[in-house]
């Protein structure tokens, strides 16, 4: 269980007895990221159900006040160095990359984060006046399934902290992973968009920025977290 709170110890900021580990031991912490996600669904959905008891928008801000509190926005940082590297320098590849590890926050950033707040908080919304508590707790497990097959299919874009994770992901990882992804589906329909959204933020990081980083991972995060509300909400229309 070392793994599993190192992993905690980095995705989110809940306390947690304070470790010793090596370097390995770290990046082994990878297969535990998609139980941080159970434990950050859990506390949003239970945000979300409490202030829902009095406002269905109460409840959505509330789940996602925590989900940024919980993670410390650590993969919303990622999404606007992404954002920024695209925007401003999409192509010339020198350019990206340095404005990818430019500490500095640009307009495409400042953007993208403001949408994709907006973009959670609606959905939210509508999921929580759905009372689909079901399909809230369980977006961000499906969405920190991604870090584990992109580290193992995409290049590493450099020798940053997205790269310590290279060939610590076996595949019986990824096939347990796999299983209890179909498992929850029994409670969210929904979530079995998440391997295509997976696929596709794969494919979209090799053809547009041409590898993996940690900014890459946690945009993808990001990204799949909201496709995946988004995929409930359209579920909860047609089904």
């Amino acid at each position: 269980m070392k793994g599993l709170v190192v992993a905690i110890q980095f995705l989110t900021r809940l306390p947690t007895p304070r470790l010793t580990v090596s370097g390995d031991e770290f990046a082994a912490s990878m297969r535990w990221f998609p139980a941080v996600g159970l434990i950050v669904g859990a506390i949003i959905a239970a945000g979300g159900w409490a202030g829902g008891r009095l406002d269905p928008w109460i409840g959505a801000l509330a789940a996602l006040l925590l989900w940024v509190a919980v993670t410390g926005a650590l993969h919303l940082d990622g999404l606007g160095d992404i954002a920024d590297a695209r925007g401003a320098a999409h192509k010339d590849r020198e350019r990206m990359l340095a404005a990818m590890s430019d500490p500095h926050v640009g307009s495409f950033a400042v953007v993208t984060i403001a949408l994709q707040l907006v973009a959670k908080l609606v959905l939210l919304h509508a999921l929580i006046e759905a009372s689909a508590f079901a399909a809230v707790a369980l977006a961000p497990f499906a969405a920190r399934i991604g870090p584990l097959g992109w580290s193992r299919w995409l290049p590493d874009l450099h020798s940053g902290l997205g790269a310590r994770f290279r060939g610590v992901v076996r595949p019986v990882d990824l096939a347990i992973w796999a299983l209890l992804l179909a498992v929850a589906a029994c409670w969210s329909p929904s979530l079995l968009a998440a391997p295509l959204i997976l696929l596709g933020w794969g494919w979209w990081l090799r053809r547009g920025i041409g590898g993996i980083s940690g900014d890459g991972h946690g945009a993808g995060i990001e990204v799949t977290e909201s496709l995946l509300l988004l995929a409930a909400m359209i579920w909860l229309h047609i089904a």
